[in-house]
């Protein structure tokens, strides 16, 4: 294959990504000169995609997340949708948040209708848009609650009616930023399983940031995984071809769940250490405590 053929197959493949993050770097101007968050992130993504960013904290994750989202413009390169330049928000593109940022005064249902209205109002009439609310409300176990205000339900059950609110959009990209890092153990389980049900059911293209290797080897397509910044890049991307859908007690006992995820702990615990060596510190306290005592 010659160069022009080269060229022209890598043209066509990056046209025919449904999600096309193209060779960012994303300076921040600061008083003692730019800061450089992300340098040359490069990844395509197909249609329906479950895709996790996972990596060190300050490693640029919610960086990407906030320019796909449009609501950072990249220094360098871009991202299509569809082939179509991403430059502001939009309703093809919804965000979930770890704090759920619904209103108080509002219940559950009408905190959906607001995102609906925003998005519908001149396509479908009052009734289409009460069976859209109450379907998507339904979709995340959620109807049963659905006149119920914010202090009136669980953690767990808020960050469902926020997933609704984002689906009830009919996004065609889903940003999840640490989703479910607020909640417990147990309410996180049921979270993750709703989640999957959801994108099996839909189709949605996902991109989810999370610090959970098990969360990311659960429910991901491919496992995206970022190096330290500055200038963060992606470091290695991880395939995960685990069969649907995933059942968590089975794939304990899983060999290639387990390699997987022994995978991202190598990554991020050995090829990207970030951990301060603490013995150095719990050298010197003794000595300093002794001359502070003495001094007294």
């Amino acid at each position: 294959m010659n160069l022009t053929s080269t060229v022209t197959a890598a043209t066509n493949n990056a046209k025919k990504a449904f999600l096309d993050i193209s060779h960012i770097d994303m300076v921040f101007p600061t008083p003692t000169g730019g800061f450089t968050a992300l340098k040359e992130v490069d990844l395509q993504i197909e249609k329906g995609e479950f895709i996790s960013l996972i990596g060190h904290s300050g490693c640029g994750k919610s960086t990407v997340l906030n320019i796909v989202a449009g609501l950072y413009q990249a220094t360098k390169g871009g991202i299509l949708l569809k082939n179509k330049e991403v430059n502001e928000p939009g309703p093809e593109r919804a965000v979930v948040f770890q704090n759920h940022s619904l209103l108080p005064w509002l219940t559950s249902y009408q905190n959906v209708e607001l995102a609906v209205k925003q998005v519908f109002n001149n396509t479908m009439s009052k009734g289409e848009m009460k069976e859209w609310i109450e379907y998507n409300l339904k979709l995340v176990h959620m109807d049963h609650a659905m006149h119920k205000r914010p202090d009136e339900i669980s953690g767990g059950m808020k960050q469902r009616v926020g997933i609704a609110r984002a689906l009830a959009m009919q996004p065609e990209v889903l940003l999840m930023d640490e989703p479910f890092g607020a909640l417990d153990a147990l309410t996180r389980a049921h979270m993750q399983d709703s989640l999957m049900e959801i994108q099996n059911e839909l189709n949605n293209t996902v991109i989810m940031i999370t610090h959970d290797v098990d969360e990311a080897v659960l429910l991901s397509d491919r496992i995206v995984m970022m190096t330290n910044g500055p200038e963060a890049t992606i470091g290695e991307i991880l395939e995960v071809e685990l069969e649907r859908p995933r059942n968590r007690l089975s794939l304990a006992k899983d060999l290639e769940y387990n390699r997987l995820r022994s995978d991202v702990l190598t990554f991020l615990y050995e090829k990207q250490r970030k951990v301060e060596n603490i013995s150095t510190k719990a050298n010197v306290a003794p000595s300093t405590l002794k001359k502070s005592v003495n001094e007294k």
